[in-house]
C-alpha cells in the first residue's frame, strides 16, 4: 500500500480533487458554465501530470548531453 501512495500520490490526490470538484459544481442543474469549469479542471491536471511527470532518457543522449563541453548535473534515481 505504500508503494501506492509513493507513486501514485499525485494521481490519487487528483483523482480525489476532480470528484470533490465535480460534486460541488455538477451536484444541482448545472448549467454550461459549470461543465466548462469543470471541464477545465479536468484538462488542467492533465496539464500539470503531463508538465511534471518524470521523464526517462537513453544513454546515447546522456552522453551526447556529457560531451557538449556544458556542465551537466546528472541525478540517477531508483524505482524502489
Amino acid at each position: 500500500m505504500n508503494f501506492l501512495i509513493n507513486q501514485y500520490s499525485f494521481v490519487i490526490i487528483s483523482i480525489f480533487f476532480i470528484f470533490v470538484v465535480g460534486y460541488f459544481l455538477l451536484r444541482n442543474r448545472p448549467g454550461t458554465k459549470n461543465y466548462i469549469a469543470f471541464g477545465l479542471v479536468v484538462v488542467g491536471i492533465f496539464l500539470t501530470w503531463m508538465i511534471l511527470r518524470p521523464r526517462q532518457m537513453n544513454a546515447e543522449k546522456v552522453k551526447e548531453t556529457i560531451g557538449a563541453g556544458k556542465p551537466v548535473l546528472l541525478e540517477f534515481q531508483s524505482p524502489y
